[in-house]
């Protein structure tokens, strides 16, 4: 569960959370890579006119990214799981644990990739749809192979296809929508995870026993989504020339960033909870069926069509009251702080009482402590941007610490489970990188 934020660095809105994912099981490791072109767009945007409104667009923007969450929480928490998990029922942990890590370097690469090439091109809406398209057939192919090597293959084609539909749709808020609006604009972006993510867990659990028809139910989902968007919300081109940074000055740059003080414990803090958030939640499917006593005639996908929703609507509600409260008293680390211990300390609750009730008291929590560190923490990185100047390059820098550990986290799960035996190791030390991103905010001194 990558999270999908968009941040306008130079007037930040509140911040939208992914899934992060995104919360999203394996697939949203691309919900952090939006960010950098969502980033890079409004820098491009700021010092022209604002671009004019187009009827409709917000309530689309919101089916566009809502589609898109559903694909990645559906497929990535459930189908994907379970086709995997029928394929290699004994080696279920490791082969999902490497499926997802080398996935996610996919959805990693193709996100800026993608959107480096719908800015040359000027147009979003062929790249939206041609995304969507791709992901529809790539999801078809997925749903019809019975390995486990063409079911990586498939998962990665998915990714990269879904990302390109991702990083286009992403750079629409700065390029269509006024900055006056934008925080408007996050705000349905950020709901399209609770929206997005129930439905998609919804529709997975009730079409797990018939794979192949989930995932064409989902890649028609974004296909129309796409359709509808691109159909009814024209394309504003952009004809002013992209300038393209060498490489070497885009390393230094990178580095130059992360000399900055503040800035590197925020980008520590935010990589730590995110490695031990997503470390647990990809093998969620896998824990209720291996680890929790779930109650007779629940079965695992049943049981993450009742935990799914419990955990958005904790976030939904944690993201705008965290958001809100921490503008008016003007605090930043005590609430990033705080959701990230909290985040550290419920996954003791699994641990100590495996059950239904556990699980369900495990997942309300740890959505209010994820939707709260998401939502204040960008707002905390924000204000702790080395210059003004760079502020899209070094949001765009902070999307490695949302991607990186996503990429990671299947590795370091599978190798915890398979080598330490069992689920509850895997807890505790999701939690115990929780903990460490807790204290990382401390030594942080221009946020109070």
């Amino acid at each position: 569960m990558a999270t999908n934020e968009l941040t306008d660095p130079i007037d930040p809105p509140a911040a939208a959370d992914g899934t992060g994912t995104v919360a999203a099981g394996t697939g949203t490791a691309a919900t952090g890579a939006g960010m950098a072109a969502a980033g890079a767009g409004t820098a491009a945007t700021t010092s022209e006119p604002e671009a004019p409104r187009q009827r409709g667009l917000m309530p689309l923007l919101l089916v566009a990214n809502s589609a898109m969450m559903a694909v990645y929480m559906g497929v990535g928490s459930v189908l994907l799981p379970t086709q995997v998990a029928a394929i290699a029922p004994d080696d279920k942990v490791a082969v999902l644990g490497l499926i997802g890590g080398v996935s996610a370097i996919f959805a990693t690469a193709f996100n800026p990739i993608a959107g480096a090439l719908s800015d040359r091109s000027g147009r979003r809406n062929p790249w939206i749809l041609g995304g969507a398209i791709g992901a529809l057939i790539t999801l078809a192919f997925l749903g019809s192979v019975s390995t486990a090597l063409l079911v990586g293959i498939g998962w990665c084609l998915v990714q990269a296809t879904m990302n390109t539909y991702q990083a286009a749709v992403t750079a629409i808020v700065p390029d269509r929508v006024p900055a006056a609006r934008r925080g408007t604009a996050s705000a349905l972006v950020g709901l399209g995870m609770p929206i997005g993510g129930t439905a998609g867990v919804l529709i997975a659990s009730q079409t797990a026993t018939q794979i192949r028809t989930g995932y064409l139910v989902f890649g028609a989902i974004v296909a129309v989504a796409a359709l509808l968007l691109s159909v009814f919300c024209r394309d504003t081109p952009r004809t002013e020339a992209v300038a393209k940074a060498p490489k070497g000055s885009q390393l230094a740059a990178f580095l130059s960033s992360l000399a900055n003080h503040d800035f590197r414990w925020a980008f520590i803090g935010r990589a730590l909870m995110v490695l031990g958030y997503f470390s647990v939640v990809g093998y969620q499917l896998y824990i209720l069926g291996d680890h929790i006593a779930l109650p007779a005639g629940l079965n695992p996908p049943e049981a993450m069509a009742i935990l799914t929703p419990v955990s958005m609507v904790a976030v939904a509600l944690s993201t705008v009251v965290g958001g809100l409260l921490s503008d008016r008293w003007n605090r930043r680390k005590v609430f990033v702080g705080v959701s990230a211990a909290l985040a550290g300390l419920v996954m003791v609750v699994p641990v100590v009482s495996p059950t239904w009730t556990g699980m369900l008291v495990f997942s309300a929590l740890n959505g209010l402590a994820f939707g709260c560190f998401m939502a204040v923490d960008t707002a905390l990185v924000t204000l702790v941007l080395p210059r003004a100047e760079d502020a899209a390059r070094d949001m765009g820098v902070l999307n490695v610490a949302n991607a990186g550990p996503q990429i990671i986290a299947p590795f370091v799960a599978s190798a915890i489970v398979t080598g330490l035996g069992g689920y509850t190791p895997l807890f505790l030390a999701g939690g115990a990188l929780s903990l460490i991103g807790a204290l990382a905010i401390l030594p942080i001194r221009g946020v109070r």
